[in-house]
């Protein structure tokens, strides 16, 4: 693969990434954790929305430390089991 020639496309990956994570997320969880779940994707959806709206501002530092805190809100749901990414 070859390496980024900028911020704006590296972070256009990251969120090609974060989006295809976002549209397949299955919650796998009991319904008495399922509330719970559902705040923490829209959460990790707002950082999402807020990484795309401080690159636009050219603010790229801003917009990596939100893209990676969405990533990282949906990872530890992964990591713990409560969700999977299914294929569609």
């Amino acid at each position: 693969m070859k390496p980024w020639s900028n911020d704006e496309e590296r972070l256009l990956r990251y969120f090609n990434y974060v989006e295809k994570t976002i549209r397949n997320i299955v919650i796998k969880a009991s319904d008495d954790l399922r509330d719970k779940i559902e705040k923490i994707i829209d959460n990790a959806k707002r950082y999402y929305e807020d990484a795309k709206h401080y690159m636009n501002l050219r603010d790229y530092p801003t917009s990596y430390v939100c893209i990676a805190y969405c990533e990282g809100l949906l990872d530890a749901l992964k990591f713990l089991n409560l969700v999977e990414v299914v294929e569609r």
